[in-house]
């Protein structure tokens, strides 16, 4: 569909929201479309890295108010109904990029606000041009954090803090965002594609089932106890050290070269 662009060239996927003359506002089809290329991907070793940007000057401006608007004259759905739509819409796609395990960079080229700030936050990594900003902005419009931003903001920036942007709505600019742990990085807005790549082809090179695991692991060991995080690295370690990539690494530093991994 038009309004969501992917390509993939040497292991790098590149998700492109595409409705740059409205800051690229999702709408369903969006959602799952992002939902499916990910799921997709999960399975398709020719993908090593996935980075979702946005088109024209914003990364995504959130849910389309001016949809919303038109439904709401429409029809008065029942709560029911709402919850129903927000669970086979937009958490089908959180779920989908939660079980995606491998490298997620948001390149933050504009305003991410609402949703599409939490699509920011999803994401693995962000990295952010000078021109970005921040808002988890539902709080203007008389709603709460519906996909994810409860969820992921505090376990990237605390509890406190998260309370405070998810409270006010306020913005957060790049700088603000790199200082607080937000993002990783800020780049000038000419060069954060190529900054974006450049870090993806550094893991493109670096072996992807040991990548895979690692991604794993850290997420699980969020959500569990110290023991039950080491017995899944004992298994982790059992499986990655029967690998080719790891054999090819030790005799690569025996031999003082660069290692060259296949991801087997």
């Amino acid at each position: 569909m038009n309004d969501i662009l992917y390509d993939l060239n040497d292991g790098i996927g590149t998700i492109r929201l595409n409705r740059p003359e409205k800051k690229n506002p999702f709408s369903p089809e969006m959602i799952g479309e992002i939902e499916r290329i990910v799921r997709e991907g999960q399975h398709n070793d020719a993908l090593r890295v996935l980075v979702i940007t946005g088109a024209g000057d914003a990364f995504s401006a959130g849910g389309d108010l001016g949809r919303r608007g038109k439904e709401v004259a429409q029809a008065d759905p029942t709560p029911y109904e709402r919850k129903v739509r927000l669970q086979t819409g937009t958490h089908r796609a959180a779920k989908a990029i939660e079980e995606f395990d491998k490298p997620l960079i948001a390149a933050v080229n504009g305003a991410a606000a609402g949703a599409g700030m939490d699509l920011a936050l999803m994401c693995d990594l962000r990295f952010a041009a000078r021109s970005a900003r921040f808002s988890e902005a539902y709080i203007r419009v008389g709603l709460i954090p519906g996909n994810g931003g409860c969820y992921f903001l505090p376990r990237i920036l605390g509890t406190a803090k998260a309370l405070e942007l998810l409270w006010t709505g306020d913005w957060v600019n790049a700088e603000e965002a790199e200082r607080i742990g937000l993002v990783n990085r800020v780049f000038d807005d000419a060069k954060l594609m190529e900054e974006v790549y450049a870090f993806a082809r550094r893991l493109v090179q670096g072996p992807p089932i040991q990548q895979r695991f690692i991604k794993r692991l850290l997420y699980q060991g969020l959500r569990t106890d110290l023991n039950t995080s080491l017995e899944q690295v004992s298994s982790a370690v059992a499986v990655v050290q029967n690998t080719r990539d790891y054999k090819e690494a030790i005799q690569a530093y025996k031999d003082k070269r660069p290692a060259k991994f296949e991801g087997r």
